[in-house]
């Protein structure tokens, strides 16, 4: 079986100069080696919050790297900096907004801001793009809410075959598929 290659797309001005480390972007990986049972590659990089250099990012890793699954993490808030949702709608052909929905629904039950965050998704060719809040315990409840759809996801727009730990993460497709 190919590796199915997936990106990680931390956007923070702080953690691309070196200011801090990126805990967000590792604790993405750190997730996808305890749940995801098949092969896969990533693709991690770490920018600044700048509109054109997010969206150019996302393309080269869809467009060139064949990413089938992008999780980004960083830049969904209200702050003038904040542009990852508009530079994921900016790249993709159809959004799917019941990802962001459900992940402010499941972190307003720990934390009443979870209303200011303003993550989506959206699929640009074969790729799911996932945009993630920042802190690592977010992004954990995040994933856990969203990852027994995403391999279904991913088999509907023909990506790369990913699947979970039916004992960390029970991944949904349909019986009769």
């Amino acid at each position: 079986m190919e590796k199915a290659k997936i990106g990680v797309l931390t956007i923070s001005d702080r953690a691309s100069k070196g200011i801090y480390e990126d805990i967000s972007g590792k604790a993405i990986i750190d997730y996808l080696n305890d749940v995801l049972i098949t092969p896969f590659e990533v693709d991690y990089k770490v920018i600044p919050d700048e509109l054109e250099l997010i969206k150019e990012t996302l393309i080269g890793m869809i467009d060139n790297k064949g990413c089938s699954l992008i999780l980004t993490t960083g830049g969904t808030g209200p702050a003038k900096r904040d542009v990852t949702p508009e530079a994921t709608e900016a790249v993709c052909e159809k959004m799917m907004p019941g990802f962001g929905e459900l992940m402010r629904q499941v972190s307003l039950s720990q934390v009443p801001t979870a209303i200011l965050s303003r993550q989506t998704a959206g699929i640009r060719k074969n790729c799911l793009i996932v945009n993630l809040p920042g802190k690592p315990q977010s992004i954990k409840l995040c994933l856990d809410a969203v990852m027994p759809a995403i391999p279904y996801c991913i088999d509907l727009i023909e990506g790369a075959y990913i699947d979970t730990d039916p004992n960390k993460i029970k991944s949904f497709r349909p019986k009769n598929k």
